[in-house]
């Protein structure tokens, strides 16, 4: 039966009702902090375009028209595709080219407000009081939400402050397209806040969720597919690192072309400096089409111009630009630009190298399996970087701007499945191969000191070593032991005696009047002298008698002639 208070109110609906009204407080929070974290990003964008704006001499419009601006580029951050209107032909162009290290601000800011959100209620509610009825420790259980609350609450947070810049950016010169918005805000935001809740609850790798079937949890759960997505992950960190290669040697080759492009753009030193800081946040772009060149697929230029290793086909109207200053020259391709093809060869060989478990009862078949899924996991890496990499940069010539990402994730993968599976066989060989046999090099070092020849060494040594402890004899010193002649035949063995009665037990008669003196005598303790001569020892053998000729040996042991058994008495 159900208790209740002295208001007719049950006892169990107050707990929940103060945990409704302590969680509210702290789901509150999180929403604060994913708006903080949108603010924030929002914030650091407009202080820079506004500090632009200042130094520019000709500005275009007023600071309403340049936080405008700043919205846009917190979307495009995302993103999201913006629209300029303001063309030459009055067609609008879009503007799809992300810069990668842009997105890193959103992202950190979002992932830093899920991680302060989940740890906020891990060390609370043990200073509070409940009247001293162990509310302290309810509380401090209670302030504690779960991973999908401080997600949810995180990630609502962030996105009413996205709307409100999808809506702000709207009337700016740049505005976003609402369709790429819709997607692309919340994707970044969803990613973000799942790696920061992740990241706060220690980055637990244990079985899925109860709601995931059940083949897929067991799936999931064998070592092979961690081994997969480290081996894939390390081969595009190849590609990328290989990438970055080529754009830097191919930066220092041109750097009188890039320098004339920098200066040509611009006469002032706050200009300069906004296209250095597009440059450098369009670096990680220029890696990742380093990475597709280098794969084969290359990257495209618009107006039908092709960039690969085998040449630069097309006549494509670039604009000027530090980094499009660093392209290889138009025509076909040189035994250098073939030379890029080393670097998808070493990601394959790291896929392989990272496939292969150090258990000894992993099949060749299972390393196999799990090289070829690494370089899948490579090839969808690449597919993804390559497509967040390109998009356009206007209409018609330069709608196409930067890799194909579903060629460029193929190459990926036939690239690192051809090493890495023959690669990953031969390590798995190599680590289970066994060991040594008894005829190595340390097994001959070994038997060197049960040599026949080193044995009889040893021996003289401890002889001479013990003196005349060991006797010099040789072989014909030894006593020789005489034939002994054949033992008779062995007699029948008598019958058992019958058994004997028991004899009674013997009293024992207690006489009394009997004095004894128990005074003890003289010892006389004077030490008797003792003879230390040692005995003459007759070593001289005794005659053997010769064995008869045909004599069969004598045994050892000799043998029993007969045997008596006694029957056992029993015990009065």
């Amino acid at each position: 039966m159900t208790q209740v208070t002295e208001r007719e109110t049950p006892l169990q609906a107050a707990p929940r009702a103060a945990a409704g009204r302590r969680r509210s407080p702290a789901a509150a929070a999180c929403v604060l902090g994913g708006a903080v974290a949108a603010g924030l990003g929002l914030g650091f964008l407009a202080v820079l375009v506004i500090v632009l704006w200042i130094s520019s001499p000709y500005p275009d419009s007023g600071p309403g028209g340049a936080l405008h601006l700043a919205a846009g580029l917190w979307l495009l951050a995302h993103g999201t595709e913006l629209v300029r209107y303001e063309t030459l032909s009055g067609v609008p162009a879009p503007v799809g080219v992300i810069p990668l290290l842009l997105v890193a601000l959103p992202a950190l800011l979002m992932r830093r407000a899920a991680r302060l959100g989940s740890a906020s209620g891990d060390g609370g509610g043990g200073d509070g009081g409940d009247g001293g009825n162990g509310g302290d420790a309810e509380g401090g259980r209670e302030e504690v939400l779960p991973a999908s609350a401080v997600f949810s609450a995180v990630a609502c947070g962030y996105l009413s402050v996205g709307s409100l810049a999808t809506v702000y950016a709207a009337a700016g010169p740049m505005p976003a397209d609402p369709l790429s918005a819709a997607w692309h805000v919340p994707l970044v935001a969803v990613l973000a806040a799942a790696g920061g809740v992740w990241s706060a609850k220690g980055r637990p790798v244990g079985p899925l969720p109860h709601w995931v079937p059940g083949s897929l949890r067991r799936a999931a759960a064998r070592p092979r597919y961690p081994l997969a997505l480290r081996a894939g992950a390390a081969g595009a960190l190849v590609l990328l690192g290989g990438g970055a290669l080529i754009v830097g040697a191919s930066l220092a080759w041109h750097a009188a072309e890039v320098q004339a492009s920098f200066l040509a753009l611009t006469g002032v030193w706050s200009g300069r400096f906004a296209v250095l800081l597009l440059a450098v946040a369009l670096l990680p772009n220029a890696v990742v089409w380093g990475a597709a060149y280098a794969l084969g697929p290359g990257f495209a230029l618009g107006a039908g111009a092709t960039a690969t290793p085998l040449g630069f086909a097309g006549a494509p109207a670039l604009p000027r630009f530090p980094l499009l200053a660093a392209l290889p020259p138009e025509g076909p391709g040189s035994l250098l630009t073939c030379a890029t093809a080393g670097v998808p060869v070493l990601a394959g060989l790291a896929v392989g190298w990272f496939a292969v478990r150090r258990a000894r009862e992993v099949r060749y078949r299972e390393t196999a399996l799990t090289a070829a899924l690494g370089a899948l996991v490579c090839g969808l890496l690449m597919a993804g970087l390559a497509a967040a990499a390109s998009g356009p940069l206007g209409s018609r010539g330069l709608a196409s701007f930067g890799p194909v990402w579903w060629a460029t994730g193929a190459a990926a993968f036939a690239w690192t499945l051809l090493p890495a599976v023959p690669v990953a066989v031969a390590v798995h060989s190599w680590r289970t191969r066994p060991a040594r046999q008894a005829d190595g090099p340390a097994a001959d070092s070994d038997d060197e000191w049960h040599d026949s020849g080193v044995r009889e060494l040893r021996w003289e040594a401890l002889r001479r070593a013990a003196g005349t402890l060991v006797p010099d004899l040789t072989p014909q010193d030894l006593p020789q032991v005489p034939p002994r002649a054949a033992a008779p035949p062995a007699e029948p063995a008598p019958a058992p005696e019958p058994a004997v009665a028991p004899k009674p037990p013997r009293r024992l008669t207690v006489v009394t009047g009997l004095h004894l003196d128990l005074t003890p005598a003289p010892v006389d303790l004077t030490p008797a002298p003792v003879d230390l001569t040692p005995a003459p020892v007759d070593l001289t053998p005794a005659p053997v008698p010769a064995r008869p000729a045909g004599a069969p040996p004598r045994p050892l042991v000799p043998p029993v002639a007969g045997a008596r058994v006694l029957p056992r008495r029993p015990r009065a």
